[in-house]
């Protein structure tokens, strides 16, 4: 199978160690992976910020840019579903452009539901000893459903503990411009997030985005916490044999 990585502009820019991990996770799997190197952002930054023009123009690239015919895998529950679900609302006038995003769309998968739901592969040889909390991220959980898949991954790696915060599945408080536009809110639900943390007693916070990932390390440092967040990409990504990512590069 071939799939294209459409990497996200926070990987590429800021945390390319994520997009080199979900590359050697789907090799190990078996997976052909493409990089199409024309690709841009999703336009997501532009669409919630209400410039429909300018997020359409960049809609339109990354159409160009994948081909309809293959599986696009995504490391980012929000990117992914910017791709999936919101480009219907940029193309009312242009049915060439619905249609060609109508089809792509059935090909476009975040990370972990590739993995678990179209490949059907749980075990990716991992070993990663450590006690880990995983973070739902609040698009991949409440807009694409996805839940399990995560959690199914991090249960096989070995020597991994999995813990659930209490309580699961709530927001850390990022929502990306939501962050700036109402930061003492956002800072008030990130405190309550650390809290959680600090009550799984986790060594590692896990998420499949970035962006959250971002604002929980960020918080973690400000308080002084030990604690490390990773993508679940870079828990994959290290084998049995021992490599993967260093305590130092798992930091942010």
């Amino acid at each position: 199978m071939k799939a294209n990585l459409f990497v996200t502009c926070l990987v590429d820019q800021f945390f390319p160690r994520v997009g080199e991990a979900v590359v050697r996770v789907l090799e190990r799997v078996g997976v052909e992976v493409g990089f199409p190197r024309d690709q841009t952002c999703c336009g997501q930054p532009a669409f919630n910020a209400g410039y429909r023009r300018e997020a359409r123009a960049v809609a339109e690239r990354l159409l160009e840019t994948f081909p309809a015919d293959e599986a696009v895998v995504v490391p980012s529950g929000s990117c992914a579903t910017m791709l999936r679900r919101f480009y219907g609302e940029l193309f009312p006038d242009r049915p060439d452009l619905r249609a060609r995003w109508e089809e792509l769309r059935k090909r476009i998968f975040e990370f972990s539901e590739f993995l678990v739901d179209h490949l059907g592969v749980v075990d990716v040889g991992a070993r990663f000893p450590g006690r880990v909390a995983y973070h739902d991220s609040c698009h991949l959980l409440r807009e694409l459903g996805i839940a399990e898949p995560p959690r199914k991954l991090l249960g096989a790696v070995e020597g991994l503990e999995l813990v659930e915060l209490d309580p699961e599945k709530t927001c850390c408080g990022f929502g990306g411009l939501f962050s700036v536009k109402e930061a003492p809110v956002s800072d008030a639900i990130l405190r309550g997030k650390l809290e959680q943390v600090r009550r799984s007693r986790a060594d590692f916070v896990v998420a499949n985005d970035m962006g959250c990932l971002v604002h929980l390390g960020g918080g973690l440092s400000r308080h002084g916490s030990a604690v490390k967040v990773l993508h679940l990409a870079e828990i994959l990504a290290s084998s049995k044999d021992g490599s993967g990512p260093t305590e130092e590069r798992s930091r942010l």
